[in-house]
């Protein structure tokens, strides 16, 4: 859970309902993406002081080509690292961790499991050359088995994305730690001491 005063998304309340309802886990997740790591370029150059002297008209009388990404201070950066950038990973990932858990756990309220309970209480006996839809609840996979997958691809598509930030971090700020994953558990042992 980020700090308060966090620049970044605070998690859901989690309950397996949430993890279940794909649609709600993977739309937090994009938007917590989308409000910090895929407007990391944005987020940094805001971060640069600007020009002293103001606005330089004759700037513009050249056309130039791209500048090159301008270093921002050690202090600036560690700011947003602490304040935006972890916290909003940290969210990130106590959110997969949990719905990880969910996935591994009996689920008493799977629909698949209940529809079969019913089907094996009634004894129900159907032909499936009359019903060739009566076999389709054998086709379905337990939501716990989907929700593993959806985990799964989320955190592959997570190990993408702090990669990429990363590498922009490492280069705007000029760290020195070779990693995101050294990275945020270094900012989780600082944040433990607290």
């Amino acid at each position: 859970m980020p700090p308060s005063g966090s620049m970044s998304q605070t998690s859901p309340h989690l309950t397996p309902h949430f993890c279940f309802s794909t649609t709600a886990l993977r739309d937090f997740l994009r938007i917590s993406r989308s409000s910090v790591d895929d407007t990391i370029n944005q987020q940094l150059n805001a971060l640069v002081t600007p020009a002293r002297a103001g606005f330089d008209p004759s700037s513009t009388l050249h056309r130039a080509s791209r500048p090159l990404a301008r270093q921002v201070d050690a202090q600036s950066c560690r700011g947003f690292k602490d304040k935006a950038l972890f916290p909003s990973w940290q969210s990130r990932s106590d959110v997969l961790n949990y719905c990880a858990l969910v996935a591994t756990s009996p689920d008493p309220d799977d629909p698949i499991r209940i529809e079969a309970k019913n089907e094996k209480n009634q004894e129900m006996v159907v032909d499936e050359r009359l019903d060739p839809y009566s076999a389709r609840s054998l086709l379905n996979e337990p939501r716990t088995e989907k929700l593993a997958s959806v985990v799964r691809q989320e955190r592959g598509i997570e190990n993408i994305i702090r990669s990429r930030t990363w590498g922009i971090v490492k280069e705007r700020c000029g760290e020195t730690v070779e990693t995101w994953e050294e990275a945020l558990a270094g900012w989780q042992r600082a944040n433990a001491q607290l």
